[in-house]
C-alpha cells in the first residue's frame, strides 16, 4: 500500500507547539494549498489542510516559521476518531508530516513590500539581458 503526501502551501497561522505527558513535542498547523484551476468566477481557490508534526521537527517548525511562510512537507494521510463532550463520534483526517522544508527566505514578504516602494510603477520583477543563443532550450 502507498500512503504518501507532498504538499506546498502557506501557513494560515503560527504553528501551535505542545508537549505530550511524556514530553514529546507535537506541532499542529494548517496549510493553505492553492488549487491548480480557477472557479467559475475566475478566482483561484485553496484547500486548508490540517497537519501534525512530531518531536524535534515540530520544535524546529515552530521556531523557524510563522503565519504566511511558504513551506513544503512530506508525510502521510491519517484518519482517527474520538467521542466529543456530547458523546458524538468525530472523525478527523489530517496529514502527519515527517519532514518539512522552508521554501522562501524568512524575510521575503517584508523585503518584497519594501522593494515595491522603490520600483517604477510598471516594474513587474527583475529583468535579465540574455541572448537567445545562451538559453539551453
Amino acid at each position: 500500500m502507498i500512503n504518501n503526501v507532498v504538499l506546498v502551501g502557506r501557513l494560515t497561522r503560527d504553528v501551535e507547539l505542545r508537549y505530550t505527558p511524556s514530553n514529546q513535542a507535537v506541532a499542529t498547523f494548517t496549510l493553505a494549498v492553492n488549487r491548480n484551476f480557477k472557479n467559475a468566477a475566475g478566482d483561484r481557490e485553496a484547500d486548508f489542510i490540517n497537519c501534525v508534526l512530531w518531536r524535534q521537527q515540530a520544535e524546529n517548525l515552530a521556531k523557524w516559521t510563522k503565519k504566511g511562510h511558504l513551506i513544503g512537507i512530506t508525510g502521510r494521510i491519517q484518519t482517527r476518531s474520538y467521542d466529543n463532550q456530547q458523546g458524538q463520534r468525530v472523525y478527523v483526517t489530517e496529514v502527519v508530516a515527517e519532514s518539512f522544508q522552508i521554501l522562501e527566505n524568512r524575510d521575503y514578504a517584508a523585503n518584497q513590500a519594501s522593494m515595491k516602494d522603490q520600483m517604477p510603477p510598471n516594474f513587474s520583477g527583475p529583468t535579465m539581458d540574455i541572448d537567445d543563443d545562451g538559453l539551453p532550450f
